[in-house]
């Protein structure tokens, strides 16, 4: 008898498992309480898949004998409280993609920032030297339709922390955890412990023969590793000191020593600028080092890495002020990162679905380079508290086009005006990349 699975979310990971559900012989019904873009209707229906949307037939999901939950439905909805005292297992997609990869090989990158870019990294120095392999999780298409329909013998996904939520047998063979800074607290009952937890589950599964790539310069990182008993190949990447297994940057050269040679890099030639990209960049480099690509072409592909949309993006520069869109910052410390970075007078506009953000950690640095703030959200109170004795200048705006209008106001030649918002976008916007398209259309309508 074929298994029954059903799918709670029908956006791009739920549309991608049930065709792979449906692929793999499962009995598939997929449910979506709000509505489904015409795109994955048609998916579905090409399928001759069963699904609802607007509702959820809760005694037909409570017959399942597995679910998969979309990463963006919490663990608190009534209906995931039903299911779990029902037994059923909850599982997430890219636990069903591995379950039927084959033989392929996964780079996973976890972390609350810079995962996005040093996924995109990856993916490019495997591109460059000569790797099969596809781009997929957050970022890209869903492992699941990837397996389903265009399978590769590698993988570089870009996990979540709620995607990590649900694994069970889920392994990668090289896995790397950027960092951990407080993020959807909102999501983990406020506890940080739980969101390190989660974290840390990339590599819980790993084996003596796979690798695990994490900061030994983030201190959270580094505080609790020793709780979890890995048994992969530990690989560092640091600033502070030399390591002979891993990655170093000393005096404006960066050395990866992971695979069967050493090689070095001057700083100075990374097509991606800033600490930050640094330490990305030498997260990437071990991974691809530890996959057999030759050194050349891992130096050819951070030569030629361009950077992300909506991820410190320039848009134009008009009379004088420049605009940045970094629409992808959805947590305090990306913002950080964007700010560190800045060397002239900032008009920041931030704010959107607090996660539980603690703003205090950029109070310096708004002290010393940000001239306004524009608040862009429906609940800005937090924001007025937190920065009114940093700087002179903090009004609302309830639009991307009112935000772009009033930077530019306050702004001078010479200026940045940075859309680095330090939220989750989903009260005015869609999606950060539909609040980044936004920010963009209204400067270049200025």
């Amino acid at each position: 008898m074929s298994k029954r699975l059903v799918i709670l979310g029908a956006g791009e990971s739920g549309v991608g498992a049930a065709l792979l559900g449906k692929q793999q012989g499962y009995e598939v019904f997929v449910s979506d309480a709000g509505s489904v873009k015409e795109v994955y209707r048609k998916e579905l229906e090409a399928n001759g898949i069963e699904f609802e949307a607007g509702q959820h037939s809760v005694e037909r999901i409570l017959e399942a004998d597995e679910v998969m939950k979309s990463p963006g439905i919490p663990e608190k909805n009534e209906l995931v409280k039903k299911i779990r005292q029902k037994g059923i297992k909850v599982i997430s997609e890219i636990e069903l993609a591995y379950r039927f990869k084959g033989d392929s090989k996964i780079i996973g990158i976890t972390g609350s920032n810079g995962k996005t870019t040093t996924t995109s990294l990856v993916y490019q120095m495997c591109k460059v030297g000569g790797l099969d392999a596809a781009l997929v999780g957050n970022i890209g298409f869903s492992f699941a339709k990837q397996v389903a329909l265009d399978p590769k013998p590698w993988y570089v996904a870009e996990i979540s922390s709620f995607q990590l939520d649900d694994i069970h047998e889920f392994r990668a063979d090289v896995a790397i955890l950027t960092n951990i800074t407080e993020d959807h607290l909102d999501r983990y009952d406020y506890r940080f412990e739980n969101y390190i937890d989660s974290k840390f589950r990339i590599g819980l599964n790993q084996t003596a023969d796979d690798f695990f790539i994490y900061c030994e310069d983030d201190p959270v990182t580094m505080q609790y590793i020793r709780n979890y008993h890995l048994k992969s190949n530990p690989l560092p990447f640091t600033m502070n000191n030399e390591t002979n297994r891993g990655a170093f940057i000393k005096n404006g050269l960066m050395t990866v020593a992971a695979g069967d040679e050493r090689m070095q890099m001057s700083i100075y030639d990374f097509a991606l600028k800033g600490k930050h990209n640094q330490y990305n960049t030498m997260a990437a480099g071990i991974a691809a080092s530890t996959v057999g690509i030759r050194k050349d072409k891992i130096r050819e592909a951070i030569e030629s890495f361009e950077s992300l949309a909506h991820r410190m993006e320039p848009v134009a520069t008009i009379r004088g002020v420049e605009f940045v869109n970094d629409s992808k910052a959805t947590n305090v410390n990306s913002t950080w990162y964007a700010l560190e970075s800045m060397n002239k007078p900032v008009v920041l506009i931030l704010g959107g679905v607090d996660k539980g953000n603690d703003y205090s950690l950029l109070s310096e640095l708004v002290k010393e380079k940000v001239k306004a703030i524009v608040c862009m959200g429906i609940d800005n109170a937090k924001i007025h508290e937190s920065f009114k004795n940093d700087t002179p200048v903090i009004v609302n705006a309830a639009s991307a086009q009112e935000a772009v209008f009033a930077s530019f106001r306050l702004a001078a030649k010479g200026d940045v005006v940075l859309l680095s918002p330090a939220c989750a976008s989903f009260d005015l916007f869609k999606n950060y990349e539909d609040r980044g398209d936004q920010f963009k259309k209204a400067v270049r309508d200025l």
